[in-house]
């Protein structure tokens, strides 16, 4: 029988362990890397990592550029002094600041997440070179974006790759999510102020009007929260008659009400350990907040018709287009309510104040269209079109505006100004 060492490496032999708070970026090496034969588990956060290897050996982590639950350097140093035996590799490929072990597979891993990144429609680059701050790279491949500046863009410097002088030239850096196009200073300031509060269970408000991206905000939130690997459960509080808000939010017991036939878990408790998404949150009626308000509270709910109190661990994200400060100021929100749920506040804003990303939104628009359809392009002329009009319905209008040109267009490749027809209200 060998050592207790060497039955430790034998077991660590092809197993790599996945350390990110994305669901999808997990998905995609594993997909690739079990393809290879490797034994793959996953972890959400650095602290997880750390326990998994603790638990069991491995030959390999893959670690994501930004973690919930410990700054980079952090648990770099940490992973170095506990597992020195291990290779660490960055999700961009590169080797982590300091990495004293080097697979004699990491080329499979190098492989593995080639794949991940060609199944996302990303393309291969050099890594960032070391003296970049903070992790945001001071530079950017011209061809596209490394897995760092598509994600948090917060992790050790890291060394850089061969050729990879040769490979970049100067550009400013994408600081932009992936959930949002363009490149306006308010939108860039949506996504940091997401990527600040998305690791906290902090309640998180977002104000903005109509059609203008709340829902990819907290999309965004989810996906790049530790809640990740849970439901985002997602209800509009406008959509649902008053009569049956309470029981759709709280669920109900089996005979509560007429017609409650059985009984039925809410929206609440069906995002236990993930996000819950309260769309239009102004439109809740008084009598509602104060439950809801009791919720936030305590953790606890009680499903109607019935007197026992259920625990629900949730993370709440409140939506409005309405200013729910005043309507709070005025008496037509609880304004207790409304500092529970605004303790961390996000504003999207109207696509009439970023004019200079209407070009890149089309793009985008006619490039969804184009994956079932014939692609099709946008004249000079159109384009101007889009960037006169004042766009009272934001991003949402935008987008049926181009469908509809889109079908008006009919087999023409191109659409031009006497295809674009304007939503008129009246």
């Amino acid at each position: 029988m060998g050592t207790t060492a060497q039955r430790r490496s034998c077991s660590a032999a092809r197993t790599a362990i996945l350390a990110s708070a994305d669901v999808a970026f997990r998905r995609r090496v594993r997909e690739a890397l079990t393809d290879l034969r490797w034994q793959v588990r996953e972890a959400g956060g650095g602290a997880e990592t750390l326990a998994c290897l603790d638990a069991s050996p491995a030959e390999t982590v893959v670690l994501d550029s930004w973690l919930p639950d410990l700054e980079m350097r952090e648990f770099i140093a940490e992973f170095e002094r506990l597992h020195p035996g291990v290779d660490l590799v960055m999700a961009d490929a590169s080797a982590a600041a300091g990495a004293s072990s080097r697979s004699p597979r990491r080329n499979e891993v190098l492989h593995a997440l080639r794949r991940a990144q060609e199944a996302d429609g990303a393309i291969w680059n050099a890594a960032p070179s070391e003296g970049e701050i903070a992790g945001l790279p001071a530079e950017t491949n011209a061809a596209g974006k490394t897995w760092a500046e598509r994600e948090m863009l917060s992790s050790a410097a890291r060394m850089p790759s061969p050729g990879a002088a040769a490979a970049r030239t100067p550009a400013a850096p994408s600081l932009r999510l992936l959930e949002f196009i363009g490149s306006h200073p308010a939108i860039l300031d949506v996504s940091r102020r997401i990527r600040l509060v998305a690791p906290r269970s902090t309640p998180v408000l977002i104000e903005g009007p109509t059609g203008s991206g709340k829902e990819l905000v907290a999309q965004a939130l989810h996906r790049l929260s530790p809640r990740s690997g849970r439901k985002l459960v997602a209800l509009n509080c406008a959509a649902i008659p008053e009569s049956l808000l309470e029981a759709e939010l709280f669920g109900h017991t089996r005979g509560a009400f007429t017609g409650a036939v059985q009984g039925r878990t809410g929206r609440i408790e069906a995002a236990h350990g993930g996000t819950l998404f309260l769309d239009e949150i102004g439109e809740m009626p008084l009598a509602l907040q104060a439950k809801l308000l009791r919720f936030l509270e305590t953790g606890e709910l009680q499903r109607v018709g019935d007197n026992e109190a259920v625990k629900v661990d949730v993370r709440i994200v409140a939506a409005t287009h309405r200013p729910l400060g005043k309507l709070a100021a005025e008496g037509a929100f609880r304004p207790d309510l409304f500092y529970r749920l605004a303790v961390f506040l996000i504003r999207t804003p109207a696509l009439a104040g970023r004019v200079g990303d209407i070009e890149a939104l089309t793009e985008s628009c006619l490039e969804k269209m184009a994956r079932e359809a014939p692609a099709k392009e946008i004249t000079p002329q159109a384009q101007a079109l889009l960037a006169a009009h004042a766009w009272p319905g934001n991003v949402r209008e935008l987008e049926h505006v181009l469908e509809r040109a889109w079908i008006l267009a009919e087999d023409r490749p191109r659409i031009g100004a006497e295809e674009i027809e304007f939503d008129d209200p009246a």
